[in-house]
Order: structure tokens, then C-alpha cells, then sequence
């Protein structure tokens, strides 16, 4: 009879790194970046790829290290797969959501093949990765921004700015700080307005689908 509790000493100590990638992934996701953006569904998507990651490494590199000549190139065309899940994706996605990707991937990425890094260096790894984030995520205070469809063309010339931020404040009921138009529809009588505003990130509207034409005027 198997012993399924008879672990592996590789598959414990990566209990142990999975325990560390969750704890500061969870960390950077719910109280960095959710407290501000209040984007429940990629926080979602944040922490499921955080894991598949990590096991996806993980196994790659277990089953490969008894492989001469072949763990290598086994993590480069993982990696190749990993990293084009960023850029193969039906929907676009913001650069702040882009770049918290990309920090949840480098960590699990770094604890899955952290096997024989002494347990301190790689505390201290994941601890500098997020005093990183907590560093700039607090220091560099960034306003939220919104992107709209607008559909008074009257207003969208410089002489009527200030008409056109009124309109909008009452329209969204927030204190807007800066209005910028980019491309303009004369054919559907619709202009794209980007507008920077005090107070929290709403959550992203998935039914509002922008090409990038339309924001490359900005």
C-alpha cells in the first residue's frame, strides 16, 4: 500500500514556498492594490494565476531535474508560455493591472524554483518585492481615471471647457480635476473623453469594449 503521506523532502520544502508566495501575494493583492482600485474580479484572476504558476514551475522542474541538459530549456519554454498569457488576452487591461501581473508572476515564478536558495534569502526576497510595491503604491499618489464616451459634441472644443466639466461632474457626480478629449466620431456624433477625479477607482465596466484607435489620441 502507498504511503501518501510520505512526502518528499523537494514536495515539503515547496509546501513551505507556496506558503510564502500565497502569504505576500495575498498581501500585495487585497491590501495594496484592491484598497485602492476596488477591482474584485482581477484580484480574482491575481490569485489563481498566482498558484497555477507556482505548480506549473514547480512540476516542470521536478520531473525535468533527472533530465541532463533538459531543465533549462524546459523553464525557458515555460516561461515563454507564462509570459504570453500577458500578451495574448481577449480584453484589454490597464498598465497598473498590467504591472501587478507581472509582479504576481515574478513571485511565483521566484518561489517555484527557489529550491535549494537558503529560506532566509528568499524571506528576504519576497519582502523586498513587497516593500517595493507598498513603497510606491503609498508614495505616489495617483488620482483615478476614466475613460467615456461622450455625446455632446457641442461642448467638446476648447472654448467650452469648463462647460464640458460641469456637464460631466453632474452627469457622474464626482469632482473632476482634468478633462481631456481624444478621438472624435463626427459619423456617430461620439467623442472619447478621459477624465482624471478625486476619489476611488469604480470598478471596470465589462460591457464598455474601447479599441485602441479610440484612445490614441490621448
Amino acid at each position: 500500500m502507498i504511503d501518501f503521506l510520505n512526502l518528499s523532502p523537494s514536495f515539503a520544502q515547496m509546501l513551505v514556498r507556496l506558503f510564502i508566495s500565497l502569504v505576500v501575494t495575498w498581501f500585495i493583492i487585497f491590501r495594496l492594490y484592491y484598497k485602492k482600485s476596488k477591482h474584485r474580479e482581477f484580484c480574482f484572476t491575481f490569485m489563481l494565476i498566482s498558484i497555477a504558476i507556482f505548480f506549473i514551475v514547480f512540476f516542470m522542474v521536478f520531473v525535468l531535474e533527472d533530465m541532463k541538459g533538459k531543465t533549462s530549456m524546459g523553464i525557458g519554454i515555460g516561461l515563454f508560455g507564462i509570459f504570453s498569457i500577458m500578451r495574448y488576452r481577449t480584453d484589454a487591461m490597464p498598465v497598473r493591472e498590467m504591472t501587478y501581473l507581472f509582479v504576481i508572476i515574478a513571485l511565483a515564478l521566484v518561489n517555484a524554483i527557489a529550491e535549494g536558495v537558503p529560506m532566509f534569502e528568499l524571506i528576504l526576497t519576497n519582502l523586498i518585492i513587497l516593500a517595493a510595491v507598498w513603497i510606491f503604491e503609498t508614495t505616489l499618489k495617483t488620482k483615478p481615471t476614466k475613460y467615456i464616451q461622450y455625446d455632446r459634441m457641442e461642448l467638446v472644443v476648447p472654448e467650452k471647457k469648463d462647460e464640458l466639466k460641469a456637464d460631466l461632474e453632474k452627469r457622474l457626480g464626482v469632482r473632476i480635476i482634468k478633462v481631456e478629449v481624444g478621438a472624435v466620431d463626427f459619423i456617430r456624433d461620439m467623442a472619447m473623453v478621459r477624465i482624471v477625479y478625486e476619489g476611488l477607482q469604480t470598478p471596470a465596466n465589462s460591457k464598455l469594449k474601447l479599441k485602441n484607435s479610440d484612445l490614441t489620441d490621448f
